[in-house]
């Protein structure tokens, strides 16, 4: 008979991080440690700043969203949450302008998810609050291993709802499209496996995380043009351009074919185009759809191969 581990919570969170600031907040800033996070909240983090100014004040991490440069706050509390701190995230989501507000407790307490839920139901869609719960957990004697719980978030659907009648019929297009693209590629195992899954939105490009914060991987649609691209889009990062550049040939073969190099002031993308039109119809969107899946795959294998 096989022998089974047991499972045990690690009650004191302190046993491992003894001090916010020190401990916790710099082990969360990593990396590896930060796309947890990013994977539990379905948003790309890229750190900016680790006890980031506020006037008077610090938060704990600021950081932008990959491919939106949405602002970012994220304030920890290896407490039960409290009145203090709520006021914090507030502070300092204002001082910041920040769009998406992360507060991690070791315990929220009933009022505070209320209050959490409360914001999110009178902020607009541009603005979202999360309250997550840290936890740490091992087996036996195992290392001990973290898990992030959501606990309040952004209803995001009944935001879109609220701000649908104000869109244009392409804008409603466009988020049907992005919608319908989610549900396609994220039951894709290869592809699930290296995404993140993003909101859609009312626009023509859908950006998804390669794990680098200076590129990206982008997914557009034209729909006068009637094409679809698929490209590494660089922010604000020339050296990364000219290191790409050095290996035109090279992406190109794997590519299987050639792309548009286009160097802004700016940004500048690596971009690979093919026909499509979303004007015509859910029926001929599963294909465009696994031209991305495909050549997502692709771009994101060369963005890490040559990017670095």
């Amino acid at each position: 008979m096989a022998t089974l581990g047991k499972i045990e919570r690690i009650s004191d969170l302190r046993t491992i991080w003894p001090h916010e600031a020190r401990d916790f907040t710099k082990w969360l800033a990593q990396e590896e440690n930060l796309a947890l996070l990013s994977d539990t909240l379905g948003i790309d983090i890229a750190l900016e700043e680790r006890e980031s100014s506020v006037g008077d004040f610090n938060v704990d991490l600021y950081a932008t969203e990959v491919g939106t440069g949405r602002k970012i706050t994220i304030e920890n509390q290896l407490e039960f949450s409290d009145h203090d701190h709520l006021g914090k995230i507030i502070t300092y989501a204002s001082g910041k302008g920040a769009e998406v507000i992360v507060w991690i407790v070791k315990h929220a307490r009933d009022e505070h998810k209320r209050a959490i839920e409360w914001l999110n139901q009178h902020t607009d869609e541009n603005i979202g609050f999360f309250l997550l719960e840290i936890e740490l957990w091992k087996i036996n004697d195992s290392v001990p291993a973290p898990k992030f719980n959501i606990v309040e978030k952004p209803n995001d659907w009944a935001k879109a709802m609220k701000v649908a009648e104000g869109l244009s019929p392409l804008q409603k297009l466009q988020i049907d499209f992005w919608q319908a693209f989610n549900e396609y590629a994220f039951v894709k195992p290869e592809f699930k496996k290296v995404f993140s899954q993003r909101k859609p939105s009312p626009q023509h490009w859908y950006d998804v995380s390669i794990g680098r914060s200076t590129h990206h991987v982008a997914f557009t649609v034209n729909s006068q043009k009637k094409c679809l691209g698929a490209s590494i889009y660089i922010s604000n990062d020339k050296d990364t351009y000219a290191r790409f550049l050095e290996h035109k040939n090279d992406i190109e073969k794997e590519l299987g074919g050639s792309a548009e190099w286009i160097e802004a002031t700016k940004d500048c993308r690596i971009l690979i185009s093919t026909n499509g039109d979303i004007k015509k119809g859910v029926d001929a969107w599963n294909g465009y759809f696994e031209w991305f899946c495909k050549m997502g795959i692709k771009l994101r294998d060369i963005a890490l191969k040559y990017g670095n």
